[in-house]
């Protein structure tokens, strides 16, 4: 599938208003490895998988219903749009719309120069506070500070007009998304940075970047943001691609394939072993694995190393097809399993229209039982249907055409609503060639006929119609549109539901696994012998939070107990059941990672406890 991006600079020229300033980076102070950028108070929003749904630490279903926001894929280093709106206003007008998380595209090689400690070079992005400190004139007169110029201040250096370098920029619009409600997550779009990067079918290959060097820019970027529960997780690779060649006898190197081989092109294994390097550092992170272009018959019997497969002709390929990135058949032969398990995998197709390109399950009166038929059920749907993991598709949008394109966008949008697939829409940004966006090229003003078919979409309570978010804590925008996630356990979820599922109403909300330990009390580390068999009798071995049931959540309040005791705590009797392999060493991740491996299915609950 081609997204043609348009050049941020051919739309400055159109906007005689915007100034282009300060697109010099200045040289800034190498920051050290383990500094925390926008560290959340609480760093509790983390979330988990559990058959296809998303859960929160509490065991509540979430749904991510999103938009894309995309530049730092492209030669400017930077979210498009900044050369005319402001940081605040744009993203205060996207959190009271309902968008509870956004996807950003970047490229690797823009992730590598924030890691080497020189990022690269910002442009098209308008930046000025002037002047930047109250001026007293020689007759007593005060020019406040702003009054000339104001636009992303915090964009700006001290002196109001010189552009933050790339990284510092994006830290600052990741700590403004804290501050409307909006989650995020990264998407690796490109290897280079090119705003046709996207047509590149591999994840290395260009601008030095090896899948060494892609794998180690991914877990230094998960280590910088572990303790900012704002970035949820890492899309690995936008759009895996590539067709077999007819004349070849071997599969292409420039083509992604998926099986269990060595290639460094199997997508399936680089995208295993980055995983679990990411989940290393982080294992609260989610994982998007998105799929290829072409996959074998290998219900036919057909495997990538098939004979004469590279030569057969077209009308009897041995190949299913897809978009590009779309394909997720191989999930059913080789799926990509972490050695922490999959609580943590969340697959993700695209899935465009025919104004993108003439698909043939497009040729008929399709209807969504005909694109389940031909095609959506066997490429990726079959992942939900079956509980194997959560969907979430990462791009789907086009222009409202009143045919077949927009036909395609509404059967779409009503099989994710009743089936609970998470999605983020291409795209915010109004100069993506093919699809447009929801925004107008002042990046204020709405596409309101393509919103409204959109908005159906987003998460929201069925009556109030209030947008729901994925913190805790801060409720979605500032318009009182939105609300965070406790307030809709607490008040909306057993009351009026949500369109989750189409509308459901929920039951009363589970309650929290953690209880804050008082600030001048540390937990304890390792359970006495005397509490253990005071306890014994109501041993649940991996239920740490209590709650009579094993499963993810007592992971997770392990690793939060561990990384910050002041804040999360474990009872008495939950110390003992967290201890669940090297039984009476006190709890450490391992007994994490053996609960994760439990919901996986490598042990049973009832192997636990498990001597080492």
């Amino acid at each position: 599938m081609k997204k043609t991006i348009k050049s941020v600079a051919a739309f400055c020229a159109a906007l005689i208003a915007v100034s282009t300033m300060g697109t010099i980076a200045p040289e800034v102070e190498e920051k050290p490895a383990d500094t925390a950028y926008a560290a959340d108070d609480t760093n509790d929003d983390w979330l988990h998988a559990e058959g296809s749904r998303l859960y929160d630490m509490n065991g509540n279903e979430v749904w991510l219903t999103g938009a894309n926001w995309f530049g730092m894929n492209c030669s400017e280093n930077a979210p498009h749009g900044l050369y005319a709106a402001d940081v605040d206003k744009f993203l205060s007008n996207v959190a009271d719309r309902g968008i509870n998380v956004i996807r950003f595209p970047i490229s690797t090689e823009l992730i590598v120069s924030w890691m080497e400690g020189t990022p690269n070079e910002v442009s098209s992005v308008q930046a000025s506070y002037q002047p930047p400190v109250d001026e007293v004139g020689e007759d007593g007169t005060v020019t406040p500070a702003g009054a000339y110029g104001n636009i992303n201040k915090d964009l700006a250096e001290a002196d109001g007009k010189t552009l933050k370098n790339s990284e510092d920029i994006f830290d600052v619009i990741l700590a403004k998304c804290k501050q409307y409600g909006i989650k995020a997550f990264i998407d690796i779009h490109s290897p280079d940075a090119n705003n046709s990067g996207h047509d590149y079918p591999l994840w290395y290959g260009k601008a030095g970047v090896t899948t060494q060097v892609w794998q180690d820019s991914l877990v230094w970027l998960a280590d910088k943001y572990k303790n900012d529960d704002t970035m949820l997780g890492f899309d690995l690779k936008n759009e895996p691609h590539g067709k077999r060649e007819y004349s070849g006898t071997t599969c292409p190197e420039n083509m992604a394939r998926w099986d269990d081989s060595d290639a460094e092109n199997n997508w399936a294994r680089a995208a295993t072993n980055c995983a679990d390097a990411i989940l290393e550092v982080n294992p609260h992170a989610l994982i998007f694995i998105e799929g290829v272009e072409q996959y074998p018959k290998t219900d036919q019997g057909y495997t990538y190393d098939t004979p004469d497969i590279w030569q057969a002709p077209a009308d009897k390929s041995p190949w299913y097809g897809a978009w590009w990135g779309g394909n997720l058949r191989g999930v059913k032969d080789f799926p990509i399993t972490p050695k922490s398990g999959t609580s943590q995998i969340v697959y993700s197709p695209h899935d465009y229209g025919p104004s993108v390109y003439a698909q043939t399950w497009f040729d008929k009166d399709f209807t969504e039982q005909t694109l389940l038929d031909d095609y959506w059920y066997d490429t990726w749907a079959f992942i939900g249907d079956q509980e194997i993991a959560p969907l979430l598709i990462g791009e789907w949008g086009g222009h409202m055409d009143g045919t077949k394109n927009q036909k395609w966008m509404e059967l779409l949008r009503d099989y994710m609503i009743k089936n609970h697939i998470n999605h983020t829409f291409w795209c915010l940004n109004p100069n993506s060639g093919d699809t447009a966006g929801l925004l107008g090229y002042d990046f204020y003003e709405w596409d309101e006929v393509k919103y409204g078919m959109f908005e159906e979409s987003l998460w929201q309570t069925q009556e109030s119609g209030k947008f729901i978010g994925l913190d805790h804590q801060k409720p979605l925008g500032v318009n009182n549109t939105g609300i965070s996630l406790n307030e809709f356990y607490d008040k909306y979820a057993a009351s009026e539901g949500s369109n989750i599922d189409g509308g459901t109403k929920g039951s009363d909300p589970k309650p929290p696994v953690t209880t804050k330990a008082p600030s001048n009390t540390t937990a304890p580390e390792k359970q006495t012998t005397e509490s253990s068999t005071t306890a014994a009798s109501d041993t649940l071995y991996g239920d740490a939070n209590c709650d009579g049931k094993v499963e993810i959540a007592d992971a997770t309040l392990i690793l939060q107990f561990l990384t910050n005791k002041d804040e999360y705590s474990l009872s008495a009797q939950g110390l003992i059941n967290a201890d669940v392999i090297g039984n009476n060493d006190g709890v450490t991740g391992t007994d994490a990672l053996t609960i994760q491996q439990v919901d996986a299915g490598i042990y049973k609950a009832s192997d636990l406890p498990i001597k080492e």
